[in-house]
């Protein structure tokens, strides 16, 4: 296995994100069609927070609804804003930051999804699956 790799060679570099404007229905939009679980939330070019699936399934009743669908109730979106449910106190690494050390830090904390950001701005994003498929390859 090696051992010195930067997590710039696993990451996703072509980050699909959300506006902290944008409303939960065009979220849960996003969720859906690109079969994502982690989109970053933006104002401008920085990174102000992080968006998961399961943060909408925790104010909606979007996990009873057929996967299928493409429309929901969308009462309960309109009572939040992005910037309420999304993640706020953000844990991010940079491209150059090790692979080794970004598993650590999602093998310790709760959340399966790390920002990497340089200089400022988002540059990728490195999910637990991502370093699955990266372990999976090593064999």
């Amino acid at each position: 296995m090696k051992r010195r790799t930067p997590i710039s060679d696993i990451m996703t570099k072509e980050v699909i994100t959300l506006n902290h404007t944008d409303d939960l229905e065009t979220a849960e939009r996003i969720f859906k069609t690109k079969k994502i679980r982690h989109i970053p939330v933006v104002s401008g070019e920085k990174i102000i927070g992080m968006l998961s699936y399961t943060d909408l399934l925790r104010i909606s009743f979007a996990d009873a609804i057929d996967e299928d669908e493409d429309s929901v109730d969308t009462v309960v979106y309109n009572m939040f804003t992005i910037e309420q449910v999304m993640a706020k106190n953000l844990v991010s690494v940079t491209s150059t930051t090790l692979i080794k050390e970004v598993a650590e830090i999602l093998s310790k904390r709760e959340f399966h999804a790390l920002p990497v950001v340089d200089n400022d701005k988002l540059v990728g994003i490195v999910t637990t699956t991502d370093l699955i498929n990266y372990l999976i390859e090593q064999f």
